[in-house]
C-alpha cells in the first residue's frame, strides 16, 4: 500500500469532504430543530387564535350587559331626581 503525504491533494480532498459531511450533519440537525420550533409556534398561535375567538363573544356579552346596567341605573337616578323635585 502506498503512503501519501499530508499535503497530497487526495488527502486534502478527503479531509475537506469529511469536514463538509460533518458540517452538513450539523446543519441538518439545526434545521430539524427549527422545524420543531416552528411547529410549536404554529400550535401556540392556533391556541391564541382560539382564545381570542372565544373572548370576542365574551366581550360582546359583557358590553351588552354593561350597557343595559348603565341604562337602568341612569333611568333609576332620573326617576329619583324627578320625584325629589
Amino acid at each position: 500500500m502506498e503512503h501519501r503525504r499530508e499535503d497530497d491533494p487526495v488527502i486534502q480532498t478527503v479531509r475537506e469532504l469529511a469536514t463538509h459531511g460533518a458540517d452538513i450533519k450539523h446543519l441538518q440537525m439545526d434545521m430539524d430543530k427549527m422545524v420543531n420550533d416552528i411547529d410549536e409556534i404554529k400550535e401556540a398561535l392556533r391556541s391564541i387564535n382560539i382564545t381570542l375567538s372565544e373572548a370576542k363573544g365574551g366581550w360582546k356579552t359583557l358590553l351588552i350587559v354593561g350597557g343595559i346596567g348603565a341604562s337602568v341605573a341612569t333611568a333609576v337616578a332620573w326617576i329619583i331626581d324627578y320625584l325629589k323635585h
